[in-house]
């Protein structure tokens, strides 16, 4: 699937929408400056010597363009008939110490939040963009996972451990998916293999991967706004395949010693089930036999009723959340999308639960007991990750209405053409505008199917409410 760009021209419409996300910014109820003390302590935290020297590894990472935050590096190599991987990850429990400042910050942050200009980081930036993220060319302390794969992807033994890592290139995702697709030799040349063999593995399991387009306002170097919509390249879904892995590895390590904090989520229950059944049908791709997980997976991306298809199959994604557990295994252990028990620890400078992962999965690798601080606080971790979860995903919906409000204001008065992806009543749909490429809530007449083309007439917009408006 093609991606699609819309841009916002400075003009006034772009001036409004500059003030409205900076009035965004300043309603945030999350803190956006660290205090002295934070800052000072994340400047002279010191590394506890590490277990390995695994510098000379010839590890890689693999981002967005321009991130400076890397959480993780990897190196693959074959192993016989199978593959050896190493997943190291950003060694964050080492340089923030419980109790202390950065601590307390980061607990009312609960994740980076990224916004339109910019981001507020859960760490101060000399830590997550510097002495703990994982740059190339330099000495970094690291946790690392070395799995043993056979031959069809299946983990056969993995282990985990401190060690001193040395990256050798910050590889992104484009140039990375180019590279691959020249034939080129070098790092990545075993991922699209073993990817696809952990991708396997998940059909095995059960597990779906939605991968819908991802959606991002971005800022240009003239102050003017785009968004940018476009599909996951196969070498993101690779990769998301190593951290998967990785945290099916962690969620087995927490249970095992009976205690952690797992993300979760239900399965989808029959209704949810016979309503994408329908869905699908309506939209005449029909679901009619074999899992769920392998059914989205052959769905064909230049297909443009595909997308409808996805955002439809979002409904049988719901009700993920985080449990707390010490002493006794909890009753719900399955994330159902991945169709196993499930931990976050492989963001640990973006995300604030996966320190306690990653520290609670090193002491049971050794065979020690949890970490007293993190079994202090564990039964905080679910409330302050759904209260940051919540506020993400509130600032990234208004950011993107007031975006999508400025595109259309030119256009008030005009009738658009859009196509229909989802019902959301009898007469209202949510659909998708080719040009400019926003998706809107709008009045459809009965009987309307979603994949279909409608004419809608723009009629109001407020940017800074981000309102769109549709007769």
């Amino acid at each position: 699937m093609p991606q699609r760009r819309s841009h916002v021209a400075p003009s006034a419409a772009q001036s409004e929408l500059a003030a409205a996300l900076a009035e965004l910014r300043s309603e945030i109820e999350a803190p956006t400056e660290f205090s002295a003390e934070a800052l000072a302590e994340a400047k002279s935290a010191v590394a506890p010597e590490p277990d390995l020297d695994l510098r000379a590894v010839p590890f890689v990472t693999l981002d967005p363009a321009g991130s400076k935050d890397l959480d993780q590096a990897f190196h693959l190599e074959r192993a016989g008939s199978g593959f050896q991987v190493r997943y190291a990850i950003a060694d964050v429990p080492s340089f923030v110490a419980p109790g202390g400042a950065v601590d307390a910050e980061a607990r009312q942050r609960g994740q980076t939040l990224y916004l339109a200009d910019g981001m507020i980081p859960l760490h101060p930036r000399v830590l997550s963009e510097d002495r703990a993220s994982l740059l190339a060319d330099v000495d970094r302390p690291a946790l690392v996972w070395t799995f043993a794969l056979d031959s069809d992807g299946s983990v056969s033994e993995f282990r985990l451990e401190r060690a001193l890592i040395r990256s050798r290139a910050q590889l992104d995702y484009v140039a990375a998916q180019e590279s691959l697709e020249r034939g080129d030799e070098g790092p990545l040349a075993l991922l699209p293999e073993v990817g696809a063999a952990r991708q396997a593995q998940e059909m095995l399991r059960g597990g779906a991967s939605l991968n819908l387009p991802d959606e991002e306002v971005v800022q240009r170097s003239d102050g003017s706004y785009d968004i940018e919509r476009r599909q996951p390249l196969p070498i993101e879904d690779w990769n998301a395949q190593l951290s998967l892995m990785t945290g099916m590895a962690a969620a087995q390590l927490m249970l095992d010693a009976k205690v952690g904090v797992l993300r979760t989520m239900p399965a989808p229950d029959e209704q949810a089930f016979a309503r994408f059944r329908h869905q699908t049908e309506a939209l005449g791709r029909p679901w009619r036999e074999g899992k769920y997980g392998e059914y989205l997976r052959g769905l064909d991306r230049a297909d443009p009723l595909t997308l409808p298809v996805l955002e439809a199959s979002a409904s049988l994604f719901r009700g993920a959340g985080y449990v707390a557990f010490d002493g006794q295994v909890p009753s719900v252990t399955e994330q159902a999308a991945i169709a196993a028990p499930y931990a976050h620890a492989t963001a640990p400078l973006r995300r604030l639960v996966d320190r306690w992962s990653l520290a609670i999965c090193l002491a049971a690798s050794r065979g020690e007991q949890a970490p007293d601080w993190a079994r202090a606080s564990l039964s905080e971790l679910p409330d302050l990750m759904q209260e940051s979860g919540q506020r993400a995903s509130r600032l990234d919906s208004d950011t993107i209405n007031r975006v999508e409000a400025a595109l259309l204001s030119p256009l008030v008065g005009q009738t658009i053409e859009a196509t229909v992806i989802e019902l959301r009543g009898e007469e209202r749909a949510a659909v998708q505008l080719a040009e400019p490429a926003v998706t809107a809530t709008a009045r459809v007449a009965a009987g309307t199917k979603p994949g279909s083309t409608v004419s809608l007439k723009l009629v109001r917009t407020d940017i800074a409410k981000g309102v769109v408006e549709f007769a």
